[in-house]
């Protein structure tokens, strides 16, 4: 990759050696002597062209990825990039695998109930810290939801509400004056302090990586080798967003290659489509961010492979047939409103996936529209509601392998976030000295979602056996059969909602 080079390669080693040691703890005063190297002023890059800046401005880039899948890949790192900023990612106790501490003779070993508490302690000490979080999101998930899952009224839809808003609160610290005001309105926050307490609070209850549940969270932060950032806002990422910070040649084919590679490996490789047709890093791309959640969870109570048949599915644009799993007189809670009914399938520690029909002549659309099925979308605490009881479910629910890509642009500037697309008004001042004419010009969303009879992934894993003293089973059995239309919530162990998606052709 050529560079500009106006100090000797030693100099510079050294600079990027200072820079990177000092992120964490050091004066910010020398991390601008790194950041800002003493050679003459020169004209942004982005000034130079004969056309009106405004125009021909250069933006920052938003590319968000969301996935659920079968294979987690290791934390890449970029080697031919200038690495500002390297995150460093919590740590999970793991899950002890019961193989382990079984002996010859199929005994289990004294130490599975050490490593065992361990682990549940571990679990138990991030809720804790997050505790009643997502009690202050409401708002956010009811427009968020809304605005992108009615984007599209033909095709399957998803969308992950906890992976934009990461997004947009990187985006709020790298802005200023009312372009921040108005991310600020449109996450609830009232000011940084909240937004940094929140995205704290998120990352605790939600990042997990400890052998059995994977719910990975990434960020990351990619400068074009001409911009002169701001050496604070780079650790403000870092430190309360676990975002790696890149710089290197906008518009090389390399960068770009790093910047797609990287989006691979946190989406365990299962948006390779999507992210081979992002064309962010261009000449004339200031910075992009990227943030990334992928999810992994197993049913608690399979489908049994043998009980999965062909059924028909009533799409809008006519019958299909589809392969659907089925559970018979399973003891689920059911839920109902004036328009829809639900059940959920619970993936232990993970999580949970709930399923929203709509009555007979509702359309799935409608329901984002109704403000009782919003409410018991966005609600973190569904015990609570008053429409519910204890019956047997036949369950039915097609097998689907669903993706969705969304242009966010639109849907942000109906969010009221309007003054980081015009080159006028919009202020990246915390980001970078030069931030003349600087507008958001790309924000892209894209999400895989998939189910089989395992769970909300293919790949196996260890699954932890629960027994108890049998409740007494209720008499009313109820046919739930998901042949239409309908939506679905993949929620945290606390209920909020992780992902949410239509599924209106699932083959």
């Amino acid at each position: 990759m050529r560079r500009h080079q106006p100090q000797s390669q030693h100099q510079c080693h050294q600079k990027s050696a200072r820079l990177y040691d000092g992120i964490t703890d050091i004066r910010d005063s020398l991390i601008d002597q790194a950041a800002f190297p003493e050679h003459p002023e020169k004209k942004p890059f982005w000034k130079s062209t004969k056309k009106t800046w405004r125009y021909a401005a250069a933006a920052a880039v938003l590319a968000v990825a969301a996935a659920i899948g079968t294979a987690l890949f290791p934390f890449g790192t970029p080697t031919s990039a200038h690495t500002i900023a390297e995150a460093d990612y919590p740590q999970s106790a793991p899950y002890p695998d019961e193989t382990y501490y079984t002996d010859s003779n199929g005994d289990g070993k004294d130490s599975f109930s050490d490593a065992f508490n361990a682990w549940r302690e571990d679990t138990s000490a991030r809720r804790r810290l997050a505790a009643g979080y997502a009690d202050a999101m409401d708002g956010f998930l009811t427009k968020s939801i809304r605005q992108f899952l009615s984007a599209s009224t033909e095709n399957n839809a998803a969308f992950s509400p906890l992976n934009l808003y990461i997004a947009l609160g990187m985006l709020t610290e790298l802005t200023d004056g009312s372009s921040r005001e108005q991310l600020l309105n449109a996450l609830d926050c009232k000011d940084l302090k909240t937004l940094r307490s929140r995205i704290n609070c998120l990352w605790n209850a939600n990042y997990c990586d400890d052998g059995a549940t994977a719910r990975i969270l990434a960020s990351s932060l990619w400068l074009n080798e001409s911009i002169r950032y701001v050496p604070s806002t780079m650790k403000a990422l870092a430190n309360n967003y676990y975002a790696s910070s890149y710089q290197g040649e906008m518009g090389s084919a390399e960068y770009n290659r790093l910047m797609q590679d990287w989006l691979n490996k946190q989406t365990g490789g299962l948006l390779k489509e999507q992210v081979s047709s992002l064309d962010v890093l261009k000449k004339d791309t200031i910075f992009a961010l990227a943030t990334t959640v992928y999810f992994r969870g197993k049913w608690l109570g399979e489908f049994s492979p043998e009980n999965t048949s062909p059924q028909t599915f009533h799409a809008a644009s006519g019958d299909m047939e589809c392969n659907f799993m089925h559970k018979e007189k399973i003891d689920e809670t059911y839920y109902w409103g004036d328009h829809f009914s639900a059940v959920s399938q619970t993936m232990g520690d993970s999580g949970s996936m709930w399923f929203l029909l709509p009555d007979e002549g509702v359309t799935v659309d409608s329901l984002l529209d109704d403000s009782q099925a919003m409410d018991f979308i966005v609600s973190n605490d569904r015990s609570e509601w008053k429409q519910q009881k204890e019956v047997l479910v036949n369950l039915a629910v097609p097998k689907f392998d669903i993706s969705s890509q969304t242009d966010l642009a639109e849907g942000m500037q109906k969010l009221g976030i309007t003054d980081i697309f015009d080159p006028d008004v919009s202020d990246f001042s915390p980001m970078t000295r030069n931030t003349d004419g600087i507008i958001l010009s790309q924000a892209k969303h894209a999400v895989r979602v998939a189910i089989d009879e395992q769970g909300v992934t293919a790949a196996a894993y260890t699954v932890m056996s629960m027994t108890g003293a049998g409740a007494t089973m209720p008499d009313e059995v109820i046919d739930f059969v998901l042949d239409r239309p309908f939506l679905f919530i993949i929620t945290d162990a606390a209920g909020l909602p992780l992902f949410t998606g239509i599924v209106r052709q699932p083959a």
